[in-house]
């Protein structure tokens, strides 16, 4: 509608276009939108999860001759699905964040099960 020679809402035109890829807003919503409000929610109740995951390793795991908690892979699953069916999601998110440790890049439930999670 911003190019648009026949619309008639002042409030299109108003508005830059788009951002470009140096603009810090960039690929963000709106400041104050709905949007930005769900994605912050979003991410918190995120962090929640990985916060309740590394929780559950720590109590389900065994110490380590490192002083780390350890845990496999299957024991976690069993453990874990039963409170979230995003355990691997939950996973992948802890380890961006270094919060946790495995080999491989993806966990597969049965074919995985040994893969030693390490909580750092």
């Amino acid at each position: 509608q911003r190019k648009n020679p026949f619309s008639s809402d002042d409030r299109l035109a108003s508005k830059p276009a788009h951002t470009h890829r140096g603009d810090p807003t960039y690929g963000r919503p709106p400041e104050g939108s709905q949007t930005e409000q769900r994605g912050k929610d979003a991410h918190s109740h995120v962090g929640k999860e990985v916060e309740e995951l590394c929780l559950i390793i720590r109590n389900t795991g065994q110490v380590g001759e490192d002083g780390h908690v350890s845990v496999t892979f299957g024991q976690l699953f069993e453990t874990y699905v039963t409170i979230s069916n995003k355990v691997v999601g939950i996973l992948l998110r802890a380890r961006k964040h270094g919060l946790v440790h495995f080999e491989g890049e993806m966990l597969w439930q049965g074919k995985d099960d040994d893969v030693v999670i390490t909580l750092l």
